[in-house]
């Protein structure tokens, strides 16, 4: 039987997710709620300006989104606790507001009906944080809530846990990332002054959480982790660089071949090795958190530097629907 599948929040995340699975043979689409007009949300599944056209034809009929031959409820409830999820019997559902983030917030889907809440970022403290690849074991049949982090905290997790493996001492963490929807296309106000500048105009250095959320998965390195964000003019795509402080000196050649292993082994499909001359339009569409460029690896005394791109969107969304398989299979 097909796990019931409702996505709240037709954002990137939610459009590039509901594509992926409309089709799924394990996972199914029993219903979607955003607050956008529904000729609009169709419109976007219909025709994505990273991805292409959908292969399927999207439409709005009434309350019914029509993609491909499937027939899907599209509910425009702003209240998660007034949501039909018992009636639609969901089993999961995908939190892509970016709002209900807590856990009363996010209980509120589980007070509709629903069996389970995947949210689609790095929660707050009450919520359990797991990576997939590095502690999704942890996860029991019997949770009900679950963090799956963001893009950048899975791409830095993955590799400073396979770096652990050739001892660490602290690590700085610097992602050159796309603009987002939570900066200006053309200057305007912001509470983050630099947000609000022209995205596709500058490089713009924005501040980021990832050093808490590592913090929280790295207790042992608290105080040894540092991150930035610098945003670029590109739409989509990002690349992790990384400088790690090493307990003894390591040959690039060393890292290498420990990345190249895991990226083979332990952690196919998920860390990614390359030394190809790549660019970051070349892994759009890429499954994994992280594709670490071997060509770029370098090392100065204990010092190592290492670049990871990553697809933002798709990278992530690939690891989500990691989760549901994996939940699924509890």
């Amino acid at each position: 039987m097909r796990t019931r599948i409702a996505i709240n929040g037709m954002g990137r995340i939610g459009r590039l997710l509901f594509r992926r699975l409309l089709h799924d043979t394990d996972l199914e689409i029993v219903a979607v709620n955003d607050l956008m007009d529904g000729a609009n949300c169709a419109y976007l599944l219909r025709h994505d300006s990273i991805y292409g056209n959908s292969p399927v034809p999207v439409t709005i009929d009434g309350g019914t989104l029509r993609a491909g031959d499937a027939s899907i409820p599209y509910l425009q409830e702003p209240d998660p606790a007034k949501l039909p999820w018992k009636t639609l019997g969901v089993d999961l559902v995908l939190e892509c507001t970016g709002r209900f983030t807590t856990r009363a917030k996010a209980g509120q889907h589980l007070a509709a009906g629903a069996a389970r809440v995947l949210l689609s970022t790095t929660g707050p403290a009450d919520v359990p944080l797991l990576i997939y690849g590095h502690n999704h074991s942890a996860l029991q049949a019997t949770d009900t809530l679950l963090s799956p982090g963001g893009c950048m905290t899975n791409c830095a997790t993955n590799l400073i846990a396979l770096m652990e493996g050739l001892g660490i001492e602290s690590v700085q963490v610097h992602m050159v990332h796309s603009y987002t929807s939570r900066q200006e296309l053309v200057d305007g106000p912001n509470a983050d002054f630099r947000r609000g500048r022209a995205a596709a105009e500058s490089i713009i250095p924005v501040p980021i959480d990832l050093d808490t959320a590592l913090a929280r998965l790295f207790p042992h390195l608290q105080g040894h982790i540092a991150s930035v964000s610098t945003r670029v003019p590109v739409a989509n795509g990002a690349l992790g660089d990384f400088t790690f402080l090493m307990k003894n000196e390591v040959t690039a050649a060393a890292v290498n071949a420990h990345l190249r292993a895991a990226a083979g082994g332990t952690h196919r499909g998920i860390v990614g090795y390359t030394e190809e001359p790549l660019v970051s339009l070349d892994t759009k569409g890429d499954p994994h958190s992280a594709l670490v460029d071997g060509t770029l690896t370098s090392v100065a005394g204990r010092l190592v530097k290492l670049f990871a791109f990553f697809d933002n969107e798709y990278g992530y969304t690939s690891r989500v629907i990691d989760w549901m398989r994996y939940w699924r299979s509890l």
